[in-house]
């Protein structure tokens, strides 16, 4: 069976614009994923090149041409700047499972960011997907995303040990996953607090 294309769709959140990514996003893209203090906790070197960002960009175009996922650049509607990005991967509509992923640069880190755009792209899925499970993975490390992930209800589900060997330094990684039947949205966990 032909998988069908996954239009990149754009979204909107309290404060962020979640959209597809265009070219003019090279820059702003590159910058972050060059930044060593962004990539500390991810599966690959900093970027050195800034083709990698051109080649990210086409590899978000082509995984929704695909029906594979959908990455969408996360830009401040106050004023319009570039401070990551969110997206799902790995769709498959057989078992309708999917992998989160999200990357933001250090200024926005804090901020609640990450768990606004999470959200708000898992809803989508939830909603336009038919998506029963979502896995997450996270460098044990990285406590900040692993919270992000509980905020939104990922339970942890398990580790994986020493998976990622990046620059020659071993670690591991928590999966996490999250079902439909688990998912509350923005309503329903304000009204639980």
């Amino acid at each position: 069976m032909a998988r069908m294309s996954l239009p990149a769709p754009t979204l909107q959140s309290t404060r962020l614009l979640l959209r597809p990514f265009s070219d003019s996003d090279a820059d702003a893209l590159f910058a972050m994923h060059s930044n060593a203090d962004v990539m500390r906790y991810w599966d690959a070197p900093p970027w050195k090149e800034r083709q990698r960002a051109e080649r990210f960009i086409t590899t978000c175009r082509e995984i929704a041409e695909a029906g594979t996922g959908t990455r969408l650049a996360a830009e401040r509607m106050v004023d319009g700047s570039f401070i990551g990005w969110c997206g799902l991967t790995r769709w498959n509509p057989d078992y309708r499972s999917a992998s989160l992923g999200y990357c933001f640069d250090d200024a926005a880190w804090g901020q609640g960011y990450a768990t606004e755009s999470a959200r708000t792209v898992l809803g989508w899925a939830f909603d336009a997907w038919g998506v029963n499970r979502v896995q997450a993975e996270v460098d044990t490390r990285n406590a900040p995303s692993a919270r992000v992930l509980e905020k939104l209800g990922f339970v942890r589900e398990g580790m994986l040990r020493e998976d990622c060997v990046v620059n020659g330094e071993v670690s591991d990684s928590w999966v996490y996953g999250l079902l439909r039947r688990e998912w509350r949205t923005p309503s329903e966990l304000a009204r639980a607090d």
